[in-house]
């Protein structure tokens, strides 16, 4: 099974669309296709942006998502490392994927190294 990392602008993507690729992968994450990673301080995330007025992501769906994956993923505790990064925020997705050895995924892929295991939401799709 396929491990990921689930970076929060794919969440909203997902949500402001509800067609294109990053609707897709929430929507396989949800239905157990994937080996979903993610922290305490990534679920706050989520939970913290979905929430956000200018999304206007309605409270029931807010939170069927945040359940949601809570359900399929796996909780865990990454150590920090010292790849640097542009917004330090991203560390702990990318802390999680690498430790994790799974694929972060994420439409903001300038945020981090070139590297083998961080992918858009369409390599990611393309790549299974």
């Amino acid at each position: 099974m396929q491990k990921i990392v689930i970076d929060t602008n794919v969440i909203i993507s997902a949500n402001l669309s509800g067609q294109g690729n990053p609707a897709k992968i929430l929507q396989l994450a949800l239905d157990k296709e994937f080996q979903v990673f993610y922290t305490s301080e990534i679920m706050a995330e989520y939970v913290r942006v979905l929430a956000r007025p200018r999304f206007n992501i309605n409270l029931e769906k807010q939170q069927k998502i945040i359940e949601g994956l809570r359900r399929v993923g796996t909780l865990v505790a990454p150590l920090k490392s010292d790849m640097p990064l542009i917004d330090e925020s991203d560390r702990i997705f990318y802390d999680t994927a690498k430790e994790s050895r799974a694929i972060l995924i994420t439409g903001n892929i300038k945020h981090y190294p070139s590297e083998n295991f961080v992918m858009t939401p369409t390599k990611f799709l393309n790549s299974l």
